[in-house]
Parts: C-alpha cells; sequence; structure tokens
C-alpha cells in the first residue's frame, strides 16, 4: 500500500494510517504548537476564570481595535488548512476582510469580506448545509476547503468597522507533505451597485495560469418588480474572447433550482444542499426594508470547471417587460468565486472603501 500523506481524507480512507501531524491555532494556541493550548493567564476569558485559573479557558477569543490587522494563523509547512470555524457579530461581516497569503506571496490569494466568504453577505445569518462551507445556528461558520502550502500560510483579518470586534476562531490543519500537482486555493470579492445598464456582472476576470474553478456565490438584491433570474452565466476560458466555452441557461438553472424557484405557487422555495443552494430569502417588510435579498452557491467539486490559460467568469441580470421582452436589471450583485490554480496569480481588484462594502 502507498504510503497515505493524510491530506486528502475521507469517508474511503479514514482508516488508513499516517505520519502527518494534526495541529490546531485558536485564541488559546496562538502558534498552533504542540502541547501548549490552553496556557494563557490573560484574556477575554480572565474575569470568567478568575476563581479557577490557568487552563480554564482564559482566552477563547480575541479583541481587534478599529483599523488593525490582526493575524489569525502564520504557519510553516509543508502543510494544508483543513477546517475554519469563526463566529463574530452580523453587522460586522462586510467589514472584516479576510485575507490569506501562501508561500510569502506579498499579494493575497483570497481576500474577500468575511460574512461574504461563508455565503452570508447581507449580514443576517442564513444557515447553510453544504460540503465546503457550513453556517449553523447562532453564527458558527465553518469552511472545509482544502488549502495547501508549501513553505508557509499567513491568514489575517482587518477589522474597517469604527470599534473593536470580538472574534471567536480556530484554523484546524495538517503538517505533511504536499503533491507536486496541488494547487493554491484563491477566492475573490466583486459588486456592481447598482449593475450598468446592458452590462453583465463580472465574477472573475485577469486570471492567468492553470487551475480549475470550484465554486460561486452571490448576494443578490433585486431592485425591480417582478422575475429576475433569466441571466446566463459565462465561463470564458483559454483564449475565448467574443463567446464562452461554457454558457448556462438561466440563474436559478446554474444554481441547481428551477422556474423561478417558485413552490408552492406565488412563493420561493428556499434550499440548501450538499453542492447546490438558494438558502437566503430576505422580504420586504412593507416600510424602509423595499428590495428583495437573496444568497445562492454552487460548489462545483464534482465538476470542476478547468482552465490551461486562462479564465473569465459573468453573468447577466434579466428580467422581462412588456411584450415578451427580456429586461437588462440593474441590480445590486456582490459576488465571491472560489477557484485553485498554480502561482503566482493576477492581483485581485482593489477593494472598494467602507461605503462600496455596505450593506444598506
Amino acid at each position: 500500500m502507498s504510503e497515505f500523506n493524510g491530506l486528502d481524507v475521507g469517508l474511503g480512507n479514514l482508516y488508513r494510517l499516517s505520519a502527518a501531524k494534526t495541529r490546531s491555532i485558536s485564541a488559546e494556541n496562538f502558534t498552533g504548537a504542540k502541547g501548549q493550548g490552553g496556557m494563557a493567564t490573560e484574556g477575554t476569558g480572565a474575569g470568567p476564570a478568575r476563581d479557577l485559573g490557568q487552563g480554564w479557558k482564559v482566552s477563547p477569543s480575541v479583541m481587534i481595535p478599529a483599523g488593525e490587522v490582526f493575524t489569525m494563523a502564520e504557519i510553516d509547512g509543508p502543510g494544508a488548512i483543513q477546517h475554519i470555524w469563526l463566529t463574530c457579530a452580523p453587522e460586522c461581516w462586510r467589514h472584516l476582510i479576510v485575507r490569506m497569503y501562501w508561500d510569502g506571496e506579498s499579494e493575497p490569494s483570497v481576500e474577500t469580506p468575511l460574512g461574504d466568504f461563508f455565503c452570508n453577505g447581507w449580514c443576517e445569518r442564513s444557515n447553510v448545509n453544504s460540503l465546503p462551507v457550513a453556517v449553523n445556528p447562532a453564527g458558527g461558520m465553518n469552511s472545509y476547503w482544502v488549502m495547501p502550502f508549501r513553505r508557509k500560510a499567513l491568514i489575517t483579518v482587518e477589522n474597517r468597522m469604527p470599534g473593536e470586534v470580538v472574534l471567536y476562531y480556530q484554523i484546524d490543519y495538517t503538517l505533511t507533505s504536499v503533491p507536486e500537482d496541488a494547487a493554491y486555493f484563491h477566492a475573490q470579492w466583486r459588486r456592481s451597485n447598482p449593475l450598468r445598464y446592458k452590462d453583465v456582472h463580472v465574477l472573475l476576470d485577469g486570471v492567468r495560469g492553470k487551475g480549475h474553478y470550484v465554486g460561486t456565490y452571490l448576494a443578490w438584491q433585486v431592485n425591480n418588480s417582478g422575475w429576475w433570474g433569466e441571466g446566463e452565466i459565462k465561463f470564458y476560458m483559454d483564449g475565448d474572447r467574443e463567446f464562452p466555452t461554457i454558457c448556462g441557461t438561466g440563474t436559478e438553472d446554474y444554481f441547481g433550482g428551477a422556474w423561478n424557484f417558485e413552490q408552492p405557487r406565488g412563493e420561493y422555495a428556499t434550499y440548501s444542499t450538499a453542492y447546490l443552494g438558494f438558502h437566503q430569502l430576505i422580504k420586504p417588510d412593507g416600510l424602509y426594508r423595499s428590495q428583495q435579498r437573496f444568497g445562492m452557491y454552487r460548489w462545483h467539486v464534482l465538476d470542476p470547471i478547468r482552465f490551461e490559460t486562462d479564465l473569465r467568469v459573468s453573468i447577466q441580470a434579466l428580467g422581462w417587460r412588456s411584450g415578451g421582452r427580456y429586461l437588462p436589471l440593474q441590480d445590486d450583485i456582490a459576488s465571491v468565486s472560489f477557484w485553485y490554480q498554480s502561482e503566482p496569480h493576477a492581483p485581485h481588484p482593489p477593494l472598494p472603501d467602507n461605503d462600496g462594502l455596505e450593506v444598506i
């Protein structure tokens, strides 16, 4: 039997022994070092633990001051991050920026608001029951994307809120050999607010290198009445210019639904499955909350979209107008694209300021 490095763990190989080392970083062990968890003598839990002392939940979380960047994890490789859990107040989710850097790179491979990374872009929790992302009551956010690195992994979170933020987190990883053909995990956030008339929302552009696209999350606010999901998603790859290689047939179709997500008649039906979800529906309240908002995801885990040299991804926003004609919509669309690729990668477009990020 060939050597098993413990990186590709699943039910089919859980029985196999491995020389991989399991480690975990949290506010109770900032470095993940062996035998050094729960040693804190001061921290956010020092008050409640004052009668018990060291080893009794003295440092369960961190306080991140306004404007500061906190290092969640800095790990020497080789190895792979296998699970991330965290929680914080929902009002922070658009203004905490998560960045991930692999092998000493100066530009992050992952740069996205925290909530959007976990399919919660509206600063209002919606549970997610999928394979790579799970969000559970009452705000426990989990990522199971495997993130290999060869020399170093660095994960930071920037606090763009006007005040300090309490963050609970745990990052579980393995120290092990990394296969030669292992690509690096990437994620990028973009927003069109509002989408220009007869334009398309670009999820991803400028990707150079070899890799595969593995997931889409959309936070979509509809600014017209009527159905909004006739638009097609398109994947331009490996030299495609005017026309893409992959073209979808409608927004709800891409996310695994059909016929306006409508069931029973006259109502949206939300769902959250292993690879597909229309998991969030925020309805108007008849007063100041005037627009419908949705959250949806599509994981290309069993059907990754592979590219050799370049990739561009876009989606149309289409409704209906008189005479049975399509209506190009001017909606508020934010997205996160998830993919793996070889390095180096093209820099992400700069994130907007707080006004550009804000859920209004």
